[in-house]
């Protein structure tokens, strides 16, 4: 067991070196997000002509699009180093204020999953971002005192999957509030081409958008996908990544032609056959798959909703038609009431 967990953990770290290597460098190079694109290469180009440090950017959307990708991609178009932390990391004020201290001016600053930063450490965050100072409390009791360390100007990147989570004060900071999309399988053919290319794994047109299709219109999971259908064809073929070999491998990691893998299907079916479609409340949902309430809401759901196959309603969560007929789940009637007697028939 020991061993399958150090062979596990060195394929965890192989896929994330790879996966980085498979980052684009430029914003040119940054494929989909259009809009998002144009505002973000505005914002650079302004603040590199006047020789100032761009204004802060908090990103939201679901996990996987290329938030903290894009983040590098600012660092690198600036020209200017690149810091990153998360929300979770940061503790307490001395976290905060540790690396503050070491910020150089124009510099980058990334803060992934902003949203899950502690009250204290939010509010020491918020003179950094507005004022450019860091305030430290130095003393206890009636002596204690306020000392103010200035912060080189510098841009501030938030990312979260969850803006809701994120407060009004700390939102109102950021100058630019961008959302990422999930993309289209054009796009997504675009990215697995790139990225066989980068792999040196060649890739039929034909395959490129069956990974692409199957990828829940995320760039994350199209590259992974792409990995095992890397390894497959390397070991039950040539090598070469054919529409016939990538649908085989597909076919094999239980990724159907949505996309969707064991979890959604459980997923779905416990809505359709057990909960006959809903109302069905997300802790009872939870409870049924052996699911976190937090994954399915985050992580799951919206791809869902994106395909039609759940509606959020006040009630629960309720199966689509469209899911009924995907799953093949046939639609229970409803019960049939019988109307008891009156005392007055």
């Amino acid at each position: 067991m020991r061993d399958q967990g150090i062979i596990s953990a060195s394929r965890q770290d192989e896929d994330q070196q790879i996966e980085a290597a498979l980052r684009p460098r430029r914003l040119s190079d940054f494929t989909g997000q259009s809009k998002l694109k144009e505002n973000l290469s505005i914002a650079i180009e302004a603040a590199r002509k006047r020789g100032e440090a761009m204004d802060h950017v908090l990103l939201y959307g679901p996990p996987g699009l290329g938030k903290t990708t894009l983040a590098s991609l600012v660092s690198n178009e600036l020209d200017v180093a690149f810091e990153q932390t998360a929300g979770p990391i940061l503790q307490k004020k001395l976290d905060l204020t540790g690396v503050l201290s070491n910020i150089r001016a124009r510099q980058v600053f990334f803060i992934d999953e902003i949203h899950r930063m502690v009250p204290d450490v939010e509010e020491m965050l918020y003179s950094a971002l507005e004022d450019f100072r860091v305030d430290i409390l130095i003393g206890q009791g009636p002596g204690a005192r306020t000392h103010s360390l200035p912060v080189p100007k510098f841009t501030a990147i938030g990312a979260t999957t969850r803006l809701g989570l994120v407060s009004a004060p700390l939102r109102g900071r950021f100058g630019l509030v961008l959302k990422l999309d999930h993309y289209t399988v054009d796009d997504l053919t675009r990215i697995v081409a790139r990225s066989a290319r980068l792999l040196e794994a060649p890739i039929a047109d034909e395959a490129a958008s069956e990974v692409a299709r199957r990828s829940r219109g995320t760039p994350r999971i199209a590259n992974r996908l792409l990995r095992r259908v890397r390894d497959y064809a390397q070991v039950r073929a040539d090598g070469r990544i054919t529409h016939e070999i990538a649908t085989k491998a597909l076919d094999l990691l239980d990724v159907d032609r949505w996309g969707l893998d064991e979890v959604d299907q459980k997923l779905m079916l416990t809505i359709l056959e057990k909960y006959g479609g809903g109302p069905v409340g997300l802790s009872t949902i939870s409870a049924s798959i052996d699911e976190e309430a937090d994954t399915i809401e985050e992580v799951y759901e919206p791809y869902l909703i994106q395909l039609g196959f759940i509606d959020r309603t006040p009630r629960g969560r309720m199966g689509t038609d469209r899911a009924f007929e995907y799953f093949k789940v046939p639609r229970r009637s409803p019960p049939r009431i019988v109307p008891q007697p009156s005392l007055f028939d």
